[in-house]
């Protein structure tokens, strides 16, 4: 195992999201029992809503010194949480319809402090929690080489963001409770004081606290995806977009800060030190392929679905990317040591290159063969990876990267020594690419 000294910080931050957070389980699962993590060290967890919970459990699993227990404990509370019984599977038909039809129809609105099922449906909530964590043994964790937990949660009254920080407090089943409080859903959860909303009204997941941490990276586990490649026109694809583009506004406006900081230390700008240092910022996203159509056509109802099958999809999904993001990661540290032979080695016998402008044009072409002069000659010397940019794992890992424009772009007028900026964009099976795009910048 690396020394700490040489292990990399990372802080991890994971979206609210109702049932989808049980993608963010598969992916945490994956994460914490992998040797390649040997290499970093997990600094700080986020959440807000079900993220919350998902982050609860692996730092629960962190601070008992078995990163591996996480994936007994998340797997556990979705099973547990899973409607198994007739009786749950109908009211989850039921539940799931009713939310649905609500975007055609004017359905009766029932208050949760009219309803007696929304406090029997915090009080299972409480067991579910208190039956994988021991909440009488969590005290105030101030010592800075433990991982840092926050919870982020909104008071009703003020509407100030909370994030419930165990270096300051201690983290109580009640903050959690609060973070998943749906105010349609459950009655609002007072804690010291407060009365609370679920967090996805505030900081969605927090990450501005997280920062205190120190981390080298933060990675975030993003549940509602950022686009969307046609036009939602149906009641049900308006009211999801909506939800999905809520869901970011707070975590983008987050990460803008983040990548813009990054950008002055990279000009020189400002100096890192003190409060300032570069963060690299990765982001492992559920993208909406791998929703089932019936729950793309239920749109934002989906995500209180608790059918057992539809859970372990997710989490079969999130373990599935979270591969992909490793791989990513051991590529991404060949392709730095500008080491032609180790790029080379993560690439399919079969693999599929297109590079267009602002880099060297070259392809399709398939097979390593007619893909290797290229890939020493260009990739492995002369694009490197920007680290001021987002790396983003969906379907396929995208990186923002920069190299010397060459052939019609220089001639255009490029100053010497310029760099292009663009995108290298990597499909991944069993841990080596089967395809990579160059071209013009994304994001």
């Amino acid at each position: 195992m690396a020394s700490t000294e040489q292990r990399r910080r990372v802080a991890i931050a994971c979206q609210g999201g109702g049932s989808h957070t049980a993608f963010t389980a598969g992916v945490l699962s994956r994460l914490l029992r992998a040797d390649e993590l040997n290499r970093y060290e997990v600094v700080g967890l986020s959440g807000t809503s079900g993220g919350a919970v998902c982050a609860l459990l692996a730092w629960s699993a962190l601070m008992g010194g078995d990163p591996g227990r996480a994936e007994t404990l998340l797997e556990g509370f979705w099973a547990d949480n899973a409607a198994t019984t007739p009786q749950d599977q109908l009211v989850n038909a039921a539940a799931l319809w009713t939310n649905a039809l609500a975007n055609f129809v004017v359905t009766p609105a029932v208050s949760p402090y009219d309803s007696p099922f929304a406090a029997t449906g915090l009080q299972t909530f409480r067991r579910l929690l208190r039956r994988r964590v021991d909440f009488g043994r969590i005290g105030i964790v101030a010592d800075p080489s433990r991982p840092m937990l926050l919870i982020g949660a909104v008071d009703v009254h003020t509407g100030e963001f909370k994030a419930f920080n165990s270096r300051h407090d201690r983290i109580t089943e009640e903050m959690i409770i609060a973070s998943a409080a749906i105010p349609t859903l459950f009655r609002a959860v007072r804690v010291d004081g407060g009365t609370y909303w679920d967090g996805l009204f505030s900081q969605n997941p927090p990450v501005r606290d997280l920062l205190d941490a120190h981390p080298d990276e933060l990675w975030v586990i993003q549940i509602n995806p950022t686009r969307r490649d046609i036009e939602p026109r149906t009641m049900v694809e308006i009211a999801d977009r909506r939800n999905e583009l809520s869901g970011n506004l707070s975590l983008y406006q987050e990460l803008h800060v983040i990548e813009k900081i990054d950008e002055l230390l990279d000009e020189g700008v400002l100096t890192p030190v003190g409060k300032y240092k570069p963060v690299v910022v990765r982001i492992i996203e559920l993208p909406r392929a791998r929703l089932s159509p019936l729950s793309r056509s239920l749109g934002s109802a989906s995500k209180i679905n608790r059918d057992p099958a539809f859970l372990r999809e997710l989490q079969r999904h999130g373990r599935d990317l979270a591969e992909d993001f490793l791989a990513a990661l051991a590529f991404e540290d060949a392709w730095r040591t500008r080491d032609a032979e180790a790029v080379l080695s993560f690439f399919a016998d079969d693999a599929e290159l297109v590079s267009a402008a602002p880099f060297p044009s070259h392809g399709p072409s398939r097979g390593l063969a007619a893909a290797r002069p290229f890939l020493r000659e260009h990739l492995a010397a002369k694009i490197r990876v920007d680290p001021t940019r987002k790396q983003l794992s969906r379907d396929r890992v995208v990186w923002t990267v920069r190299g010397r424009p060459t052939g019609s772009v220089a001639e255009a007028g490029d100053a010497a020594g310029d760099e292009a900026r663009g995108y290298a964009e990597a499909q991944f099976s069993d841990g080596r690419i089967i395809s990579l795009r160059l071209g013009g910048e994304t994001d």
